[in-house]
């Protein structure tokens, strides 16, 4: 069974609704999820935010946070998480902005991934992972597949 059939299943069992917000995977997670028949019983929605704007419109994302944060950063995940439950009638968020290159900076290098999961009830998760430069389709497949994996951890808690 694959990652995404996974998670479909744990938040089935559970009656969960999920959200994505993505920025540097362009929405790989959602369409993970929604390969698979009967997905829209537990895809509620997907937001694809690649630009500051769209995150600040779309999530509720505050420009102070991305000025002072970068858009690669575990504060602007956690606000695009948060924004993404709050915006949509799902129990569950995942959250994913990174680099996934080419290129990067001294400071934030490619491969930087930052993610988020909030949930109902719960506090918001952040981390941050540093997949480094395989590639940008590498690096984006990678990012999709923790971010499975994070629902998965949360659907089963």
């Amino acid at each position: 069974m694959s990652l995404a059939a996974e998670v479909l299943d744990a938040c089935k069992a559970r009656g969960l609704m999920l959200a994505t917000a993505e920025s540097c995977t362009g929405g790989m997670v959602a369409a993970a999820l929604t390969d698979i028949p009967g997905s829209s019983a537990v895809v509620e929605r997907g937001f694809v935010t690649y630009t500051n704007r769209a995150k600040e419109e779309m999530l509720g994302v505050r420009a102070l946070t991305l000025e002072e944060h970068g858009a690669v950063s575990e504060e602007v995940a956690r606000e695009m998480a948060e924004g993404a439950l709050s915006r949509s009638a799902a129990d569950l968020s995942i959250a994913i902005t990174g680099i996934a290159g080419p290129g990067g900076s001294e400071f934030k290098p490619e491969g930087r991934v930052c993610f988020a999961r909030a949930m109902t009830g719960r506090e918001t998760r952040v981390e941050t992972v540093e997949f480094g430069a395989l590639g940008r389709a590498n690096v984006r497949a990678a990012a999709r597949d923790h971010a499975l994996e994070l629902l998965l951890d949360a659907a089963r808690a």
